[in-house]
């Protein structure tokens, strides 16, 4: 049996065994894993997985069945693959192939979780409990398709083919708020329930500002001391330009590892500081006086895959290599559908305004934060990088990434020219980037590079989640509404 146990090895040849779904690194990890529960003492362990929208989803498990779960999975039903942003299922799973044209989803039938032990962790806030990150399988040993860290496994395994792994750095702006009403009386719950109610820990806009930082300090103390053990590479805690934003920083991972860290930290930052009375929220433009917006801002380069150096380093007088100028070629061409991806929700299209730190052309500068695509480093520099400024907080790591590299490899086999850096971003004659999610949708969907590369089927599921999402906000009635239109008519 894999992992060498007498009691595993009576049991026969377990699931993972069976599928080989493990590598040999990864059988070690989990004899490690088992080891560290025992000698630690820790009496559950939190198996999930990351949802169509980027959310943590599992079980958690009691340490004596830990062993079983790790070798044959953990079963979980099938229907939330098929749930929208309110947690309503969209599709009819209780029909012939759940609406999906998938007989193994049907009935939401069970699909398994099977970790990776690589992503093992303690954790430091939850007494005596671990945590694993966890794949989607079906029964017979496929991966679900819909699985999004699948979907970004397997643009790696092409980039890999053409030579190349993806490094990438993460610059995550959010808020922390004090927490003042969770708002959890029974009138409250609902589909999805009501917001809490909130306070600043700032006021004014003072990017940057110490004494500002000093306010926010007690709440980063506390995400500082949660987050240790954790092994991400946490570089900053800033105060960023709004009331009550943070920024923190991750340095440079590869692909896989980046957006397994994005998504933990992201989870992480919500459940310690919620602890301690604070509200972490990675919308992008919560509906609070004067708050700004937040963006995530994905920093990416190729190196080559025989020595890990950076090929995006460009000769003497450049700013890009030949690779990295046809990468950056490939992610303008495909800003428009990629944004759906990277701003999946409706909220997230009210960031993209002129003269707000924040895109709204489809253009690229050198060292220009005005610019969606930003080009940092230069000749002899191994940090040589394209700053993506388009995402959101609240994007999927998984499909962040994978639009990514899909739209970059298309730009190497097409040898697309970006043409010259755009210095005056916002007075440019350059597209436009989506005003709204239902336009990044329609972009999407006719992309024909990122359809190939993602999978039609997967893009056509994600377009109708995110349509139902659409759907229901055009029968709220807003309070811009009630304020236009109830007295004048």
């Amino acid at each position: 049996m894999s992992l060498e146990r007498p009691r595993a090895a009576a049991r026969g040849m377990s699931f993972v065994e069976r599928h080989g779904l493990w590598s040999e690194a990864q059988r070690a990890a989990a004899r490690a894993l088992l080891d560290e529960i025992a000698r630690r003492g820790i009496e559950a362990v939190r198996f999930s997985f990351a949802d169509l929208h980027g959310i943590l989803r599992g079980k958690t498990i009691a340490a004596a069945e830990v062993e079983a779960a790790l070798e044959n999975g953990v079963g979980f039903p099938s229907s939330l693959l098929a749930k929208d942003t309110a947690n309503r299922t969209v599709f009819p799973v209780f029909t012939p192939g759940a609406g999906l044209g998938m007989p193994e989803l049907q009935g939401a039938a069970d699909a398994l979780m099977v970790a990776d032990p690589h992503t093992w962790r303690v954790l430091p806030w939850a007494q005596a409990t671990g945590w694993v990150l966890c794949d989607v399988y079906f029964a017979d040993g496929r991966p679900v398709p819909f699985a999004t860290r699948e979907l970004l496994k397997r643009a790696l395994a092409r980039l890999a083919r053409e030579g190349y792994g993806y490094l990438a750095g993460l610059e995550i702006e959010f808020h922390v708020f004090r927490l003042l009403d969770p708002r959890l009386a029974p009138a409250d719950a609902g589909q999805p329930g009501s917001p809490p109610e909130v306070a600043l820990l700032s006021s004014g806009y003072q990017l940057l500002a110490e004494t500002r930082y000093d306010l926010l300090e007690p709440a980063i103390e506390v995400l500082r001391r949660g987050l240790a053990g954790l092994g991400l590479p946490l570089r900053s805690f800033e105060c960023e330009y709004g009331p009550s934003q943070v920024e923190v920083t991750l340095g440079a991972l590869p692909g896989l590892a980046c957006a397994d860290a994005m998504t933990l930290f992201r989870s992480a930052a919500k459940q310690v500081l919620r602890r301690h009375g604070y509200h972490a929220t990675f919308m992008c433009r919560p509906k609070l006086p004067n708050v700004m917006s937040s963006g995530w801002h994905l920093h990416q380069s190729l190196v080559r895959a025989s020595d890990g150096v950076n090929v995006f380093m460009p000769a003497e007088g450049g700013i890009l290599s030949p690779v990295g100028m046809r990468f950056l070629g490939g992610l303008l061409a495909h800003a428009r559908g990629a944004a759906a991806l990277a701003t999946p929700t409706i909220n997230g299209y009210k960031r993209y305004r002129p003269l707000s730190l924040a895109p709204d052309h489809i253009v690229w500068g050198r060292d220009n934060r005005g610019a969606l695509l930003r080009v940092l480093g230069g000749p002899g520099d191994s940090r040589t990088r394209i700053e993506n400024r388009i995402g959101e907080p609240a994007a999927n790591p998984y499909l962040y990434l994978a639009s990514q590299i899909h739209a970059g490899l298309d730009g190497l086999a097409r040898n697309l020219d970006p043409g010259p850096p755009d210095s005056a971003p916002y007075d440019s004659n350059a597209p436009l980037l989506p005003r709204t999610l239902g336009e990044a949708i329609g972009e999407l969907k006719k992309d024909a590079a990122l359809r190939d590369g993602l999978g039609a089927a997967f893009v056509d599921y994600y377009c109708r989640i995110k349509e139902a999402e659409i759907a229901r906000f055009n029968l709220e009635v807003s309070d811009w509404e009630q304020r236009e239109y109830f007295e004048l008519f």
